[in-house]
This record gives C-alpha cells, sequence and structure tokens, in this order.
C-alpha cells in the first residue's frame, strides 16, 4: 500500500519503473493491450485481459486509503511502464512544447488514439503522462499511443517531414494545403510554442475566429481536436 501511494509522486514512478491504474474499463484495456502487470486488486468485480487471474482482494477502506480519486470504483492496477524503442515517422506525428495540464494531456491522447495518430512526442517539460489525473483523463487511450519525451530541438532538426506549429496569427488551416505525412506541434497553454521550437516550424497555421473578438485563445485540447480533424479530413 505504501508503494501504490508513493507511485502517485513522479520520482517513484521513474524510479520504480511503475505506474497505477483505476478504473475497471481502463484496467481491462490495459490488460488487452500488452502492458505487462505488476499487482492488480479488485473488490469483487471479474477482470478480462490476459492476466485477469491474478487480480487480489482489497477492501473499500483499503482502496480508499490508496486512491487518487474521491470515489474509488472498485478496481486497481500497478503496471510496468511501457518499452518503445523509437519513433517511426509514418502518417502525422503530434508534438507538444511543455503541455502543463494534466487533463489537457489526457484529453490530448484520447484525441491521438480517436484519430489515428500513433506517435505523440513530449518536450521534457511537460507533463507525466502516467501522472494519475493525466491517465484518468485519457479514460484508457494510453494503451494504444506511443510516447515519447525528448529534446524536442533534436528530434525536429532530424525530421524529414514538414512542421507545422500552431499559432495565433498563423495561415488558416481550411486553406493550408496539408501533405499527407507531417508533424503538428501544439505549444504550451500560457505561452505557446516556444521561440527555438517556432524557428524550426516550416508552415505557421491557424484557426480562424469566427465570433467576436472577446476569446483570447481556444484551449489547447480543444485546439488539438480542431486540427487534427481537419488534418484527417483531407
Amino acid at each position: 500500500m505504501k508503494l501504490i501511494k508513493n507511485l502517485q509522486q513522479k520520482k517513484y514512478r521513474n524510479e520504480k519503473g511503475l505506474f497505477v491504474m483505476e478504473g475497471k474499463k481502463a484496467v481491462e484495456e490495459l490488460l488487452e493491450s500488452g502492458f505487462e502487470v505488476f499487482k492488480l486488486y479488485s473488490m469483487d468485480q471479474k477482470l478480462r485481459g490476459s492476466m485477469a487471474s491474478q487480480v487480489q482482494a482489497i477492501s473499500m477502506k483499503e482502496l480508499k486509503q490508496v486512491s487518487s480519486l474521491k470515489n474509488p470504483n472498485g478496481v486497481l492496477g500497478v503496471f510496468h511502464k511501457k518499452s518503445i524503442s523509437g519513433v517511426h515517422m509514418d502518417g502525422w506525428t503530434l508534438v507538444l512544447d511543455d503541455v502543463q495540464d494534466p487533463g489537457n494531456l489526457g484529453t490530448i491522447i484520447r484525441l491521438c488514439d480517436w484519430f489515428g495518430i500513433e506517435n505523440l512526442i513530449c518536450s521534457k517539460e511537460t507533463v507525466d503522462c502516467y501522472n494519475p489525473k493525466v491517465l484518468q483523463a485519457t479514460m484508457g487511450s494510453i494503451a494504444r499511443v506511443n510516447i515519447f519525451y525528448m529534446d524536442l530541438a533534436e528530434f525536429l532538426k532530424s525530421a524529414q517531414v514538414p512542421v507545422f506549429g500552431t499559432f495565433m496569427e498563423g495561415d488558416n488551416i481550411y486553406k493550408t494545403k496539408l501533405p499527407e505525412k507531417g508533424i503538428l506541434i501544439m505549444g504550451n497553454e500560457g505561452n505557446g510554442i516556444s521561440e527555438p521550437i517556432r524557428s524550426l516550424c516550416s508552415h505557421e497555421i491557424s484557426i480562424p475566429q469566427f465570433g467576436k473578438k472577446t476569446t483570447e485563445s481556444l484551449n489547447v485540447a480543444t485546439a488539438t481536436a480542431i486540427f487534427l480533424n481537419e488534418i484527417k479530413r483531407r
């Protein structure tokens, strides 16, 4: 129980190479996707998946002591982090430049899953994808998206495809000719894309504002959904 509590902190997740997923559906998604199980706990519910027979009983009192949720729903799994060998640049790749909000990252991971974006590249300062709040927001989609943390400048300098950065003053996305393969960069919630990364963009695009100029900007996850929809619509 002490280990599960500690895994709510990034330093322990990195040290142990483990993370915690809560919720029956989300845990089953990981079981069926090939994530290696460390421990499984359930109050009464049967689980499906390759390692479901290893589930151990846990009481609601115990679950409340270790859960990151206000209202635990009866199932908790401890998993090994996924090991991925490298980025395969097939189709479009999404890049995040210092996205900080766990809810935003979790939603963006779900969007990648929905729109078929296999690889998500995050700057080293982007919030940890194994953060409990991120995991809850992904609703299990983390099982189907390859997520990498790396130096963005080095990655972009070696890219062999067009790099599209998103800006308030960029070209209208609805009038921009989009290739079959490319990189889409989304920036930090407050500051957008940093200047060093902006200098590596081959194209600057934006979402036109149709309403009155009273809204300063769109939420980064909302904007990501619009851009990905337009990319896939073509």
